[in-house]
């Protein structure tokens, strides 16, 4: 009897019963472990082999590695004449990888991997506390199959780090209103909310503040407190953001001269470059300097087909440039949209109580969709397609509830359980148009959507009318048959690195050329009459899906042609010590090889595309007297007239003209057979800046 005392009496649980508690409590962490995971392969596979990826910014962070001034304020060049066109924060990090692994293009692009699979996991954390595990997976799963998302992750331009900040903002506005909060906390993580948003101006100036309205929205609707606290919750934060995001402003107008000239702005301050270029012209169509918008140049020269996502309206999200980044599950947010507007309407008629956690995220998600969206579709100016990114968080978050709520109303006993098959069905007859607009590029995947997508349906309406136990199978199958056309494209993406014209700075997935809309109707439309300098139609369709000119060169590499390759070589051995070796007109677009390809110390004239006032005539002359000035790569005095090289970025070509003048006064040609070159100039076909010639300007 004695033995039986200290034990327990009560029954331990069977070893597979203790298993299954273990998975159960384990398998979210494990499957959101996964999802990272397949995001960061997505993000980094073969990276090495993107080269550069985006020129212009891989130069910039070699150049900011290089000093303070440099690192502060973003400069293009080592020598700091102008800065990049975005503020500096997105490169930081780039700056930071090229410090400790040194300058490659894997190293460039590390930071834009680990970005992404952040925001990935952050948007899991916020959506799980919204709306539940299951949800926040499926929401994490979106975001990292999201082709735009994959094309923009395994480049360095900044829309990367905006997201992650914009995901930030939104995972410290939910925790704001969660239920039971003191006010002081939820202060606090209002206040980070806006900081994030702040960070985000930083990273891509108005860009990074159009999640702004969305934020409020939800906080003043899901918060459980008066008025008078949320109003002043409210301005804590607009104070917060407004500190955030101006700090840098503020620090490069009151850094002493010299200092770099702002890129892109009219005047060489940071707040023209806000208001302007990456400001009010963007919404409204003003070019640089008052020039037309980016949009009324639908078309470059020769009817070759603008990579400006199409025409602004609200079909553009969908188009032939634009469909394939993002609007895969575009319409079924906007189904599950409707249904949750409807109804909160019939909840607010029947003066139900309010639901303020439930509605948070509808509010937050929703209104991002709708706001961003709304922007994308009417601006005017310059507009991208990788820039639908931003939207992609929202898309997920919408696409992942809706999923839940339209499966609870199908689960339901009433007349809406037909939303749930409608859904899934409109989604798969929309991923039919879109593969389909190029059934040479993996056409086969509109086919197995349809074989998924057919059962899927059939077995939602079958388990409405007896057949139960197909529902939960024909759910997950609906779920498969959304989801692998964009899957399908991202893994496309990143197992081919092959990359049409500009594929570095206008990163896209799908087709090659895809960014240009239809090329098979540009292909097929009458060939205009011959141009000099212009490459006929067949030249133009391989220099769109290959990104290589005639003459070899080719826009974000680094590879220079051969005769180019010797002029750097000269002006280097030549320069006698002059800081400035080689000034090359026509801005960062031509002097990026340059600068990442050989020794030679190169400045960019005009700033991105040539058309910045820096220098101007005044500058170039003290750069003469004081012998900071070796070699200006200029025009051929025969060639046409240096234009924006075909990205319809509008800016003061008078500019372009007093250098030019001034570079033929006051400088001399070096004949070709100085550096080892052919008789004729350098070529450029037109559309791309015309012949050059090399000048030496030492005295």
């Amino acid at each position: 009897m004695s033995a039986t005392i200290g034990r327990s009496t009560t029954a331990k649980p069977a070893p597979a019963a203790q298993r299954r508690v273990r998975w159960q409590a384990r398998w979210p962490e494990c499957a959101l472990a996964g999802i990272v995971a397949l995001s960061a392969v997505l993000y980094a596979w073969r990276i090495g082999d993107e080269g550069w990826a985006n020129a212009y910014y891989s130069v910039a962070a070699k150049s900011m590695s290089q000093g303070l001034a440099n690192f502060l304020f973003g400069a293009y060049d080592p020598l700091g004449t102008v800065t990049v066109d975005k503020p500096p924060m997105a490169l930081w990090p780039q700056v930071f990888s090229v410090w400790v692994f040194g300058f490659h293009g894997w190293a460039v692009l590390l930071p834009q991997v680990l970005e992404g699979a952040a925001a990935v996991f952050l948007l899991h954390r916020a959506v799980r506390r919204w709306a539940g595990e299951n949800v926040a997976l499926l929401a994490a799963l979106v975001l990292a199959l999201t082709p735009a998302t994959v094309s923009i992750n395994r480049d360095n331009n900044p829309d990367t780090l905006l997201v992650l900040w914009c995901v930030a903002s939104a995972y410290a506005v939910t925790r704001a209103v969660e239920p039971g909060i003191l006010d002081r906390q939820a202060t606090r993580w209002l206040a980070w909310s806006a900081f994030f948003l702040g960070c985000g101006f930083l990273t891509k100036m108005l860009a990074g503040w159009m999640p702004v309205p969305a934020v409020a929205l939800a906080y003043a609707a899901a918060r459980d407190t008066g008025w008078g606290r949320k109003i002043r919750d409210l301005l804590v934060a607009g104070a917060v953001l407004l500190v955030s995001s101006a700090w840098w402003v503020v620090l490069t107008g009151l850094w002493p001269r010299p200092k770099p000239y702002v890129g892109g702005s009219s005047d060489g301050s940071a707040l023209d470059l806000v208001l302007g270029y990456n400001g009010f012209s963007r919404i409204v169509g003003l070019g640089s300097g008052g020039g037309p918008a980016a949009s009324q140049t639908p078309e470059l020269s020769g009817g070759v087909p603008s990579p400006f996502g199409g025409e602004p309206g609200p079909a553009r999200l969908f188009n032939d440039s634009v469909g394939g980044q993002i609007s895969w599950l575009i319409p079924w947010c906007a189904l599950v949209l409707l249904v949750v507007a409807v109804a909160g309407a019939v909840r607010l008629r029947r003066r139900e109580p309010a639901d303020r956690r439930g509605r948070f995220g509808w509010w937050l998600w929703g209104s991002w969709l709708v706001i961003l969206g709304a922007v994308f579709s009417s601006q005017e100016g310059i507009f991208h397609p990788y820039y639908t990114t931003q939207l992609a968080p929202a898309v997920a978050v919408l696409a992942a509830a809706g999923a839940a709520r339209l499966w609870a109303l199908y689960r339901k006993r009433g007349p809406f359980w037909f939303l749930l098959p409608a859904g899934l069905a409109a989604t798969a007859v929309w991923a039919w148009v879109l593969v389909n607009r190029e059934p040479e590029w993996h056409g086969w995947v509109g086919y197995a959507v349809a074989a998924l997508a057919v059962p899927a349906v059939s077995g939602l309406l079958l388990g409405r009318f007896g057949a139960r136990a197909a529902q939960r199978p024909a759910l997950a199958l609906g779920l498969i048959a959304a989801l692998l056309a964009p899957a399908v494209w991202s893994a496309a993406k990143a197992g081919d690195t092959g990359r049409g014209l500009g594929g570095g700075s206008l990163p896209s997935a799908g087709p090659p050329g895809s960014i240009f809309g239809d090329l098979r109707e540009f292909a097929a439309s009458p060939e205009p009459a011959p141009q000099q300098g212009l490459l006929d139609r067949q030249g133009v369709l391989y220099a769109l899906r290959t990104g290589t000119m005639p003459n070899g060169f080719r826009l974000d590499e680094a590879d220079l042609p051969g005769e180019w390759r010797k002029i750097a070589d000269y002006a280097h051995a030549h320069a006698n010590g002059a800081p400035i070796e080689l000034a090359v007109e026509g801005g960062a677009v031509l002097t990026g090889p340059f600068l990442l390809d050989t020794a030679v110390k190169a400045v960019a004239l005009g700033g991105y595309v040539g058309l910045d006032r820096t220098p101007t005539v005044a500058q170039l002359s003290s750069w003469q007297a004081q012998g900071k000035l070796a070699f200006v790569l200029g025009l051929d005095p025969k060639s046409e007239q240096l234009r924006s090289p075909g990205s319809g970025i509008a800016g003061d070509e008078d500019n372009i003209s007093e250098r030019d003048n001034w570079t033929r006064q006051h400088c001399t040609t070096v004949p070709a057979s100085a550096y080892g070159g052919g008789a004729k100039p350098l070529p450029i076909v037109s559309e791309f800046g015309g012949n050059r010639i090399l000048y030496r300007c030492a005295r």
